[in-house]
């Protein structure tokens, strides 16, 4: 594991442990425990259904000729979340795992790799109109006071760089391959083929602007969706809030936990959001901390078995000497 992943981690980590302190231990776990046993277990019941939403988001990508199965993406989603959520790496390590994931269950590398790729892309769209609403609501909802205008100019300024980023991005996915392929052809043959099945898989799929389409409207859903799983735990947890507030204080930390996307398990970042736009809107920080300690406990509840079986079938694989496929995605975390 790099020094810097590590590093990040337990600063978050630090900073996380802080906050609960700070904000008083005895009075998050309250809230904690309200939910009990049998809502916590909703609560898991609500994090598998998103896989659900968001596995079909990725399937819809892939064209019908390859004859996909749903289920192989409801999976490999499933393990994408919980490799960024479980394990110490950052989102685009899980964004590896993920794809290695429905490799594994008969999708060829290349169109593994690309269909992922082209699922961050259409996530992260959804995510900007999403994130715009919340602001939307800051906006109309919250007090006119300086620490919600700095919230809200903030959030704006990040949607803009944002959208810049995705602009760029589907530049590279229509372009940039085809001219790594033209420079690997000239330097590393091999390569060249790699790159160009890879290449391949992309234009199949941009080839039908209604497929990308389809999928960010499935995003969209996906995020309202895991609104109304928080709006659930809060009201577990005894509080009662209009289910607008809940929306926007889930997309101002959606782009919170973007601008941190190589701290591991935005650790700390999380808590910090909640802490400061709980009580926005009339709820205290004690109340976000203990959800941001559930949503976590759920987190590892779901992930910790999901990998667990991910890796039997990696260990299965390799005791019978075969290769499995490898994903070419590349992780830029920091040193």
């Amino acid at each position: 594991m790099k020094l810097g992943v590590i590093v990040a981690a337990l600063v978050g980590l630090g900073v996380a442990a802080y906050l609960v302190f700070y904000v008083g231990i005895g009075a998050v776990l309250a809230a904690a425990t309200h939910v009990g046993w049998g809502g916590f277990g909703i609560l898991c019941l609500l994090g598998l259904l998103l896989f659900v939403i968001l596995g079909p988001a990725w399937f819809v990508l892939v064209p019908a000729r390859y004859a996909p199965r749903m289920a192989t993406f409801i999976w490999g989603r499933g393990v994408r979340d919980s490799a960024s959520e479980v394990l110490p790496f950052s989102h685009v390590g899980g964004i590896v795992i993920g794809a290695r994931a429905v490799a594994l269950n008969g999708v060829s590398a290349p169109l593994a790799t690309a269909s992922a790729i082209v699922d961050v892309t259409t996530e992260m769209a959804a995510q900007l109109a999403y994130v715009l609403v919340g602001i939307a609501i800051l906006v109309m909802r919250v007090p006119k006071s300086p620490s919600s205008d700095w919230l809200a100019n903030v959030a704006i300024v990040t949607t803009l760089i944002g959208s810049l980023g995705t602009i760029g991005f589907l530049a590279v996915q229509k372009r940039g391959f085809a001219y790594a392929e033209k420079i690997a052809a000239r330097l590393v043959p091999k390569a060249a083929a790699q790159a160009g099945a890879l290449q391949a898989a992309m234009e199949s799929i941009h080839a039908s602007p209604l497929r990308v389409f389809l999928s960010v409207m499935i995003h969209l859903f996906a995020w309202f969706a895991g609104a109304a799983a928080t709006f659930v735990a809060v009201r577990l947890m005894g509080v009662h809030v209009a289910f607008a507030s809940i929306v926007s204080i889930e997309a101002l930390l959606c782009a919170a936990r973007s601008a941190a996307i190589f701290i591991p398990n935005a650790l700390g970042i999380q808590e910090a959001a909640y802490a400061m736009l709980m009580p926005l809107f009339g709820l205290t920080a004690s109340v976000g901390l203990a959800l941001s300690l559930l949503k976590r406990a759920r987190d590892i509840a779901i992930g910790v078995p999901i990998l667990l079986v991910w890796q039997a079938a990696e260990g299965g694989r390799a005791f019978h000497n075969t290769p499995a496929p490898e994903p070419h995605i590349e992780d830029h975390s920091p040193p």
